[in-house]
């Protein structure tokens, strides 16, 4: 398990979902290899992943259930969603002009002490209060 990588939503929505979601989408061996190397994730991710595997996606409760547990398993501890990590990330949006829910996700990759975070939603490479941003799909 990496446990200095933090993994955004769209790396498990990508890993976990069966391929005729994202039609052969060319992202979904990328993403199956990241998350078998493991990561870090938080409640907010399996949040949005949850959303999306519902409302976009059509995915049941018990199968949303069952990939959130194979997530957690591949991922570790869930970092936890707090009042503290709520006004780092306010921090982190005003500083930098982040969305919030974005901020958030930095300042869970930061509370769990990861050197990298891998998304496709922000600006590649860079580093915000060491934490690298990178988009693992970005060659693609």
């Amino acid at each position: 398990m990496t446990s200095d990588v933090f993994l955004d939503t769209n790396i498990l929505l990508y890993a976990l979902v069966p391929e005729s979601t994202f039609k052969a989408d060319r992202r979904i061996g990328t993403a199956e290899k990241l998350l078998a190397d493991g990561g870090v994730v938080s409640v907010q991710v399996l949040s949005e992943f949850s959303d999306a595997a519902r409302r976009k996606l059509g995915k049941s409760w018990s199968d949303i259930s069952e990939l959130l547990n194979a997530a957690e398993v591949l991922c570790g501890p869930v970092v936890p969603l707090t009042a503290e990590l709520h006004k780092t990330a306010v921090k982190i949006a005003e500083r930098y002009g982040f969305r919030i829910y974005d901020s958030l996700i930095l300042a869970a990759a930061m509370k769990a002490g990861c050197t990298t975070l891998l998304t496709e939603d922000m600006q590649h490479g860079q580093v915000i209060d060491g934490v690298r941003i990178e988009n693992p799909f970005k060659a693609l």
